[in-house]
């Protein structure tokens, strides 16, 4: 029978009621909840969620943030149009930890989640996320979100850490830490990481990149009419560097060999974002939507170029250059645009900041770690979201608090730097500054009191053993700093502890390889050549 027409009236079927019946629990579930999506008549609905997670991209590389020679307008466009903070922190300088603390909302040293998946030295659990934690799916699939998930996991292999058993309804992408973009791949040998739809290996044979947008965009299509979640986890501007023409010749002749390839790359996760915040707009779901843009750690500059100036440090380390990342949002009408916010946030707070746009209670008991965004955008708070953030990867440790900053990046004492006056951490004023270096170490040793022991530890590799194989593709070497592991390497057969290697120092597999490494002819094999040596193999490997 045919519906009459009411003015002022809606209809909706079963399913919209049901839907609608569960972000009004919700609302009301959340005392103090803004009451930001509430107020607009007919036009209510839940927001959708987009959080968009890059991966290996330096701190520098957006125009919005000072890149000079790499355009990425669509990235600029999230920051114009909501909230760029330049304080934006992730839990941990690697990938796999990186996307633990993200996805939980949890620092992941309090449930074992500490280092990266690969060959191991001891194991108390199966890799992966821990299925004890609960992921930001679960809870949006709970009230009645769609999720989806496109990209990059790198929390576990298993039947059971496969995201479509972790609250995603739809996936595609792999399961691994890392992936060849030309070709993207299609049914690769058994454990070589395919690339993968739901839970099958399919043939793609697109740019992986392109790939990723074109899936994003389409999940976006499909559920246009349902509040949604979707995470988007680009493994773009990771090794291996690779790009097609289409982007390389953006470059020419202005940028050069990796610099030409790495921009080629950042260019394609640009436009992916740009493909995804395009279909959102072409639907009118802008201010339906809430976007994030986040890096998981910070740039591996000697492999890829990927700057984190002004910040020291890179990508596996806990100074600010491995730690300290791109951070953007968006919510069109909800957020006020162009903010630049200069105090610091964790990507622990995407989870509260999502559930409180969204409605969706946290049940009383379960604690999360990050804090709700929203009132600090909005004015209503004008306070620090964090009193203070913690950092834990094996022996590197580090804590800031307001402008104060503690850092062991080797399992050392503690140095003390001012973020506000030396970003770059040069000065270390432990000594000078005693007070405030022991009130960070009290507050980081209770912290640690709320941690376990890492559930598994990856084995360190030996770059200067000829017969060690490398890693498989989902387990590779480059999330780990190289000029870290040589210098682990020379330290373990520096026997009189100069800090360089001897010929008689160096293990007696390699010797005869002695004068290959001693590259400016010392008589001595520093931790630096053998950091050029390992790139120059990992070079003729791949066959440059």
């Amino acid at each position: 029978m045919e519906r009459k027409s009411f003015p002022g009236i809606r209809f909706i079927d079963r399913r919209q009621f049901l839907r609608g019946v569960a972000a009004g629990a919700a609302a009301l579930a959340l005392p103090g909840l803004p009451d930001i999506w509430a107020q607009e008549g007919d036009k209510k609905r839940r927001p959708n969620v987009v959080l968009i997670f890059s991966d290996d991209q330096g701190y520098a590389e957006m125009g919005c943030q000072g890149c000079k020679d790499i355009p990425t307008p669509n990235l600029d466009s999230v920051a114009k149009n909501g909230v760029r903070f330049t304080d934006g922190y992730v839990t941990a300088p690697l990938c796999s930890p990186s996307r633990a603390g993200l996805l939980t909302g949890r620092y992941q040293q309090r449930f074992g989640h500490e280092f990266n998946p690969g060959p191991l030295v001891s194991r108390t659990s199966e890799i992966g996320l821990p299925l004890s934690e609960k992921t930001v799916a679960d809870r949006f699939r709970a009230a009645g979100y769609r999720t989806g998930m496109v990209g990059k996991w790198h929390l576990g292999t298993s039947d059971g850490r496969h995201p479509m058993k972790r609250g995603f309804e739809e996936f595609f992408g792999f399961l691994g830490g890392a992936h060849t973009y030309v070709p993207a791949g299609g049914r690769a040998k058994k454990n070589q990481n395919p690339i993968m739809r739901g839970t099958d290996a399919i043939e793609e044979s697109g740019y992986l990149t392109d790939a990723f947008a074109r899936e994003a965009a389409a999940f976006v299509d499909r559920h246009k009419d349902e509040p949604f979640f979707l995470y988007m986890a680009t493994n773009a501007v990771h090794s291996p560097l690779q790009a097609t023409e289409k982007y390389l010749e953006r470059f020419r002749p202005a940028l050069k060999g990796k610099r030409r390839t790495f921009a080629g790359m950042a260019s394609a996760l640009d436009e992916a974002v740009g493909a995804v915040l395009a279909r959102i707009r072409d639907l009118g779901l802008e201010e339906d939507t809430l976007v994030f843009f986040i890096a998981d750690n910070g740039g591996p500059t000697p492999q890829t170029t990927s700057s984190n100036t002004p910040l020291r440090g890179t990508k596996g380390q806990v100074y600010e250059g491995g730690i300290r990342v791109p951070f953007l949002l968006q919510w069109k009408g909800r957020v006020p645009a162009g903010q630049v916010f200069a105090r610091p946030v964790s990507s622990l707070d995407v989870i509260p900041t999502a559930l409180a746009a969204a409605g969706i209670p946290v049940a009383e008991g379960e604690a999360l770690d990050g804090v709700n965004l929203l009132p600090y955008l909005t004015g209503e708070d004008r306070g620090d979201p964090h009193e203070t953030l913690f950092w834990r990867m094996g022996a590197k440790k580090a804590a800031r608090r307001g402008k104060w900053k503690i850092v062991s990046n080797d399992g050392g004492p503690f140095k003390l730097y001012d973020l506000e006056a030396d970003i770059a951490e040069s000065t270390d004023l432990a000594a000078e500054k005693a007070d405030a270096l022991e009130t960070l170490k009290t507050a980081y040793d209770e912290w640690e009191k709320g941690t376990v022991k890492p559930q598994w530890q990856r084995k360190s590799r030996n770059p200067l053993d000829p017969d060690q194989e490398p890693d498989s593709e989902g387990d590779a070497d480059d999330d780990e700093d190289p000029l870290e592991k040589a210098r682990e390497v020379v330290e373990q057969f520096d026997r009189d502890g100069d800090g360089k290697l001897s010929r008689s120092e160096m293990p007696a597999k390699i010797r005869d390889r002695f004068d290959d490494l001693d590259i400016d002819g010392d008589g001595f094999v520093s931790a630096e050549e053998v950091a050029w040596y390992t790139e120059v193999r990992a070079a003729r490997r791949e066959g440059k």
